[in-house]
């Protein structure tokens, strides 16, 4: 049974991707990540050339973010065509990294709207990548915002790697707008998208064992588990369905190999939490 301090702690349980205060935000993560995917392809995931100087800015930008601001606004002074709009997107980089998250949304808006060369499949990149500028600063609203035009950006484009993206975005900004009926219907669209993202369906699930279909949450946490089976979040969610639903020793096995396979990382502390509230006697009624 659940001890009291377990049970407290449950209520709300573990937000996948979010970090605490002194960490870096996962929204910068999130950006990091898709940056550095769009550089690993010679034609950036087919949504802008891959042009040396902006691979070297974006580069500049992780190791001195203030120097990279000011090379970007160099750049853009001189350039024409899409460099402008990579110029804008290397600014708004470099500003997300310095936690301007407000003038890197606007930054990256800029780049989307600049001029004409940039293509639809651009333009939702850029205003993914806004979107989660404006989430961050808290504007939930204009995020919403942002992420219906780059949805339709992306459907225009026929981009649906981020056409699922945009949906999880989009489920992100409505969940904080206390909407979870409109959030899970982001959600459903994203895993109709993309059903092998372990992260549309780790994210589906926390939604349901916060809104309580636990039957739901299970079924897909095991989803995102088969997809992802090392990845600690899923690990960790799958231990609080498991809990709430009462069975205990499932719980206490999968936060267990938590604390196993990834040791250092901010779930295993949280797992660790967990398992010592488990063994807590439980309060007598």
């Amino acid at each position: 049974m659940l001890s009291a301090t377990l049970a407290l702690l449950l209520q709300v349980g573990p937000n996948p991707g979010a970090a605490p205060a002194t960490a870096v935000p996962p929204e910068l993560d999130e950006l990091r990540r898709r940056q550095r995917a769009e550089q690993s392809t010679g034609d950036n995931n087919g949504i802008a050339p891959a042009t040396g100087r902006l691979q070297s800015c974006l580069a500049r930008a992780e190791q001195d973010s203030t120097a990279a601001r000011i090379e970007s606004q160099s750049w853009f002074d001189s350039a024409i065509g899409l460099t402008r709009a990579q110029a804008l997107q290397c600014r708004g980089y470099a500003e997300a990294n310095l936690g301007q998250w407000a003038d890197a949304a606007r930054s990256f808006i800029a780049a989307r709207d600049d001029n004409d060369a940039v293509d639809a499949k651009y333009r939702a990149r850029l205003g993914a990548m806004a979107a989660n500028a404006l989430l961050t600063a808290g504007n939930f609203d204009s995020a919403i915002s942002v992420l219906d035009q780059a949805k339709a950006n992306a459907a225009e484009a026929e981009f649906t790697q981020l056409s699922a993206e945009i949906e999880i975005d989009r489920a992100r900004a409505l969940v904080s707008q206390n909407n979870p009926v409109a959030a899970a219907e982001a959600l459903s669209e994203a895993r109709t998208l993309a059903p092998r993202s372990a992260r549309a369906w780790l994210l589906s699930a926390t939604l349901s064992r916060r809104t309580e279909d636990l039957i739901a949450a299970q079924s897909q946490i095991e989803q995102a588990a088969a997809l992802d089976p090392s990845n600690p979040e899923i690990g960790l969610e799958a231990g609080v369905i498991a809990v709430l639903s009462g069975n205990d020793e499932a719980a206490r096995l999968s936060w267990q190999s938590i604390v196993a396979l990834a040791p250092e990382s901010s779930q295993a502390v949280t797992a660790k939490t967990y398992l010592r509230q488990l063994e807590e006697p439980a309060e007598k009624p």
